[in-house]
C-alpha cells in the first residue's frame, strides 16, 4: 500500500513538471519546435520506462525509511552525471535545445533516477550490505529491545507478575494476530480451550489497567507477516522486524526460533530456573476431568493449564477434590504437579464479609476405610 502511494506521488510530480515546462511561453511558443517535442517525449518516455520497470520487477521487502533517504541520495548523484550526458548529446548531434528545454529534461530526469533508486533500494535493502560493505539497513530500537507476547505465554498468566517485579524492564508489545487468536480460542466450542481463551483476555485487559506495565497492541501490517502462514511464523517474522525477543511458554515454537536466530524468553526455562513454587505437602484443590495413564490415577488442570495428576482419583471424574502434593516437574515443556487424593472439597458454609461480599470455606471428608466417599 505504501508503495503505491509512493508512485501516485511519483506520477503528479511529473506530469506536474512537464505541465508547468511545456506550458511556459519560451517552449509553448514555438510548438512546433523541437524544444516542445523534446519536453513531452523525454519526460513521458522515462516517466513511463522506469515505472513499468518497477511495477514488472518482483516484489521482495519493504524498506526502511533510512532506505528511502539513501536511494535518494544515490538518485541525486546518478542525476548530476546524466545532467552532463544530456548537454553532451545535446552538442554532439547538434540539437538546438533552449536553456528551458534542458532544464525540463534534466528535471524529469532526476526525478526519475530518484525513483528508481528508492524503489530498489526498498526492494533489495537486505543485499545492499553486498554491494555496498558496512551499509545495512537495520531498525534501531531506543532503549529496551521490545518484548513480543505470544497465545501461550499470555494465557500462562505469569509473565503479570514478572512485569510487575521489574523482572521485565521492557515495553510489551503483542501483535494483532495474537489477540484475533485468543478471540478464535475464547470462542471455542470446547470448554477448556474457551476457558483458557477467556482466561488469556482477562490477563491482557489487566495488564493493560495496570499503570506499571508498558504494553501495546500492534496493528502494524507488513507484507512479510501476511505472507506468512500460520501464527507461529507470523510471530518469528514480526518479533524479527521489531528487533524483539519472542516471549512464549511452547517447547516446540521456542526451539524453531533458536533455528530462526530468533531471540526466545522462555517463561518455562525461567521458572526452572527459579525452583518450582509447588512445594511437596502443600494442599490443593483441583477438579479431575479425565482418567490417567496409569491406574487409579486421574488429571485435572489448573487455570493456567499446568497439569495435575491425582493418585486415587480416576473414580472421581467431575468432582472437585483436596489432595496433599508430593512432587511436581517443571521442564521446558511445561510444569506438572503430582498430588494424593486426600478428600472432597465442599462449600458448605459461606460468611458475610463488611463489605458485602461472601466469603467461602471449603471443607472435606477423609474417605472412610471401605473406599467409600460422602460429602459432609
Amino acid at each position: 500500500m505504501l508503495l503505491w502511494v509512493f508512485r501516485a506521488i511519483f506520477w503528479v510530480i511529473v506530469i506536474s513538471l512537464l505541465f508547468v515546462n511545456v506550458s511556459s511561453t519560451e517552449i509553448s511558443g514555438a510548438a512546433g519546435s523541437v524544444n516542445f517535442v523534446a519536453v513531452l517525449v523525454s519526460g513521458l518516455g522515462m516517466a513511463i520506462f522506469v515505472f513499468l520497470l518497477d511495477v514488472l520487477t518482483p516484489k521482495r521487502k519493504l524498506a526502511a525509511l533510512a532506505g528511502v533517504f539513501f536511494g535518494l541520495l544515490v538518485g541525486m548523484l546518478i542525476s548530476i552525471v546524466l545532467a552532463a550526458v544530456v548537454d553532451m548529446v545535446s552538442d554532439s548531434y547538434k540539437i538546438e535545445l533552449i536553456p528551458q528545454t534542458a532544464r525540463a529534461i534534466k528535471w524529469v530526469l532526476g526525478v526519475c533516477m530518484c525513483y528508481l533508486t528508492i524503489s530498489v533500494v526498498m526492494r533489495t535493502k537486505d543485499d545492499v550490505r553486498f554491494v555496498i560493505p558496512y551499509v545495512e539497513f537495520a531498525k534501531q530500537t531506543k532503549g529496551a529491545r521490545p518484548l513480543v507476547l505470544d497465545t501461550s505465554v499470555i494465557i500462562d498468566g505469569r509473565i503479570v507478575d514478572l512485569c510487575r517485579s521489574k523482572l521485565f524492564d521492557a515495553p510489551l508489545v503483542v501483535p494483532r494476530f495474537v489477540l484475533n487468536e485468543l478471540q478464535f480460542i475464547a470462542d471455542s466450542a470446547d470448554k477448556l480451550k474457551r476457558q483458557r481463551g477467556r482466561r488469556g483476555l482477562d490477563i491482557l485487559n489487566e495488564m493493560q489497567s495496570d499503570p506499571k506495565i508498558d504494553i501495546e497492541i500492534d496493528d502494524t501490517t507488513i507484507e512479510d507477516i501476511e505472507d506468512a502462514k500460520g501464527v507461529d511464523q507470523k510471530l518469528m517474522v514480526f518479533t524479527r522486524d521489531r528487533n524483539g525477543r519472542l516471549a512464549t511458554t511452547d517447547y516446540n515454537l521456542s526451539k524453531v526460533a533458536q533455528v530462526r536466530e530468533v531471540d526466545v524468553v522462555n517463561i518455562n526455562d525461567l521458572a526452572s530456573a527459579l525452583k518450582v513454587i509447588a512445594l511437596p505437602g502443600e494442599a490443593m484443590q483441583v477438579k479431575v476431568i479425565k482418567p490417567g495413564e496409569e491406574a487409579d490415577q486421574g488429571i485435572g488442570y489448573l487455570d493456567d493449564g499446568t497439569m495435575v495428576v491425582v493418585e486415587g482419583g480416576r473414580n472421581k471424574i467431575g468432582r472437585d477434590l483436596l489432595i496433599s502434593i508430593t512432587s511436581s516437574l517443571q521442564t521446558s515443556a511445561g510444569k506438572m504437579i503430582f498430588g494424593k487424593f486426600e478428600g472432597y472439597a465442599q462449600d458448605d458454609s459461606s460468611e458475610s464479609t463488611p463489605n458485602g461480599s461472601g466469603r467461602r470455606r471449603s471443607s472435606f471428608r477423609r474417605p472412610t476405610g471401605n473406599g467409600a466417599r460422602r460429602r459432609q
